[in-house]
């Protein structure tokens, strides 16, 4: 806890309220104590020590001001903020990043100095599953505690600002704290104490400091304020450049949009790039994983267990082929487990994953794992229960059948449900590439096209290896296929014009997914269209059965069917991590610019520690 002083210099003291200011420019109250009255005039637990400050403006909403017409970007702030907090150097709670614009000589770089914003609404507390946020009454501090993070990292999706900071050796998220407890002290928060320009200060919202003409929400490079709305404001008073360029390496420009204002909105650079491969790994390459085999276990079971009820010839195989049948089941059930143990094992702290489902309220995260561990669940009793009658055999003669049918059915209905919550933990307005129904389309569509080429494969070599009818049953599989793949083509053909009409990050992410991807992206395309041609051509094969050779040749065509699948969805999976831009504000030449960090890491520098990149990009 800070030490309070006996003289603190007069730029380091807390200010009162100058004006009786009720709302703030998002319409909400600055007042937090009035909304929660049995709150107020409580201790606040800082560090396991109880304070109660009698700061008269406790429970008024604080934050940060910057004047970017005085940033000299001597990092001054940042030094204090990790010195205070006992940061490594990896890990900056507040970064100085730039934008610069114009041309030699009438050229101009903007300073921004970012933390976390305490916003109004906090998409990080909603977001994150284990409830380790909290917004405070005291100050308006949206507060994190570390021990109850469990590293899912999805925090730092979600905030526009960068502000939470995942810390891959302790696997869990930090962030800044306003300096409550100098807060408390009557003192300011280290980072505005420090500042050498007087660029930084920090009081009541709307407040506008000494020396300050100008309370904006924005400037440029700084993201759309509708969505969290952020306890930050600007002052920028020099004329701006037409456009200004990243520091940090990031194909994305900010253009003035509206003559004699200084309203910028991003887009994608101008510059050209060359097509190429592009490298898909990153760090949620488990993710890659765990969502594709979770929705073809679920595509998988949903057709099976449909077709199987439905009567006809797959109803017909299941009942003449009951050890495919058990291998079908436990192969799922299997590829499940799979899938949820790679997903916990991308966590910070594996061994805290039960709290993934603290925060169902809000969390889509939690939902989704709320979901598909049900679906697992009830996917594992069927399988037990259909393979071996025995396990209920001992129950009254009508529960029985009925006991299956209900775990069955669950199964078939959660499944789905389960995979759109996992689309809509993926419907991120800071994230625009990821921010359309294309993601709900993919996913869907991938549970389409994976789950019928397994379930057509297995019971076409069961039939196969009996002499029985082959292509009808393929036909039928192929209808569900080719339904998949164009529920495929249609969302990415609207997602690919959403991503033109919507511009900023998003048509900045079809650029990089067109240039620096161009060649996988290719590739996607390619591959879809073999698909779909095969597909189609089974649909057209005559009903009738063919010969040994001809059903030995179908059953073998499908299962290469499967193996171009599994490629052509795993690259569309990893194209839609790598490539997504996320509307943060930017970095430096060395902080947050991922191309610094890719160097550093190839050339060793990343092991001096005074370079600021952790050597391990996961």
């Amino acid at each position: 806890m800070q030490t309070p002083s006996t003289n603190p210099p007069p730029y380091a003291v807390l200010p009162r309220q100058n004006k009786e200011a009720t709302i703030n420019q998002h319409g909400a109250p600055i007042d937090l104590g009035g909304a929660h009255p049995t709150l107020s005039g409580q201790p606040l637990n800082i560090n396991g020590v109880e304070t109660l400050a009698l700061n008269p403006d406790r429970y008024k909403q604080h934050g940060f001001h910057f004047n970017a017409d005085n940033c000299i970007a001597c990092h001054a702030c940042e030094s204090a903020c990790s010195e205070k907090n006992d940061l490594p150097p990896h890990i900056a709670f507040r970064k100085v990043g730039f934008l610069e614009g114009g041309s030699y000589p009438d050229v101009l770089r903007l300073n921004i100095s970012m933390a976390c914003n305490h916003c109004d609404n906090p998409v990080c507390l909603k977001g994150c599953p284990t409830l380790a946020y909290t917004k405070y009454v005291e100050y308006g501090a949206v507060l994190q505690d570390p021990d109850i993070c469990f590293g899912c990292g999805y925090c730092t999706w979600v905030c526009p600002y960068n502000a939470p900071q995942l810390d891959p050796v302790k696997g869990e998220v930090q962030k800044c704290n306003m300096c409550v407890d100098r807060l408390e002290s009557g003192l300011k928060p280290a980072c505005v104490a420090a500042c050498l320009s007087n660029a930084l200060d920090f009081g009541v919202i709307e407040d506008v400091p000494q020396g300050c003409q100008q309370a904006k929400l924005v400037i440029p490079g700084f993201p759309d304020p509708a969505i969290t709305r952020p306890n930050i404001r600007f002052q920028q008073t020099r004329s701006s450049p037409s456009s200004f360029s990243r520091g940090d390496g990031a194909p994305v420009r900010y253009y003035k949009y509206q003559a004699g204002h200084e309203t910028f909105k991003s887009g994608p650079h101008e510059k050209e790039a060359p097509k190429e491969w592009g490298d898909l790994s990153s760090r949620e390459d488990p993710l890659v994983l765990f969502t594709l085999l979770s929705q073809g276990v679920a595509g998988a079971f949903f057709i099976f267990y449909l077709l199987s009820n439905m009567g006809g010839l797959l109803s017909d195989a299941i009942t003449t082929h009951p050890v495919a049948t058990a291998i079908l089941l436990f192969g799922l059930s299997g590829l499940q487990t799979v899938g949820l143990v790679t997903s916990t094992m991308h966590l910070g702290k594996p061994k805290y994953f039960y709290r993934a489902m603290n925060n169902l309220r809000h969390s889509w995260v939690s939902r989704e794992i709320f979901t598909m561990g049900t679906f697992y669940h009830l996917l594992g009793g069927y399988t037990l229960v259909s393979t071996f009658p025995s396990l209920i055999s001992w129950l009254p003669g009508e529960m029985s059948p009925l006991i299956p049918s209900l775990l069955g059915w669950g199964a078939v209905w959660m499944g789905p449900v389960g995979l759109f919550c996992m689309a809509q933990c993926y419907r991120i307005k800071a994230r625009p590439f990821w921010d359309h129904w294309h993601s709900e389309g993919a996913f869907y569509a991938s549970a389409l096209i994976l789950g019928s080429l397994v379930v057509g494969l297995t019971f076409g070599i069961a039939q196969l290896a009996l002499s029985k009818a082959v292509i009808p049953l393929l036909k039928t599989c192929a209808f569900v296929l080719t339904a998949g793949l164009l529920l495929q083509g249609i969302s990415l053909f609207a997602h690919f014009r959403y991503l033109d009409q919507r511009g900023d990050e998003a048509a900045a992410s079809k650029k990089l997914m067109l240039t620096t991807y161009g060649k996988t992206y290719a590739a996607r395309w390619i591959s879809f269209g073999v698909l779909l041609a095969a597909s189609v051509a089974f649909v057209l094969l005559p009903s009738d059965e063919m010969g040994g050779i001809a059903s030995f040749m179908a059953v073998v065509a499908w299962g290469l069917m499967l193996l171009l699948a599994i490629f052509h969805e795993k690259i569309g999976r990893a194209l839609f991590y790598v490539v997504v831009i996320p509307t943060t504000h930017p970095g430096a030449f060395f902080w947050g610019n991922k191309v610094f960090e890719t160097h550093a890491r190839q050339s060793r520098l990343a092991e001096m520690p005074q370079v600021g990149v952790h050597p391990d990009p996961h």
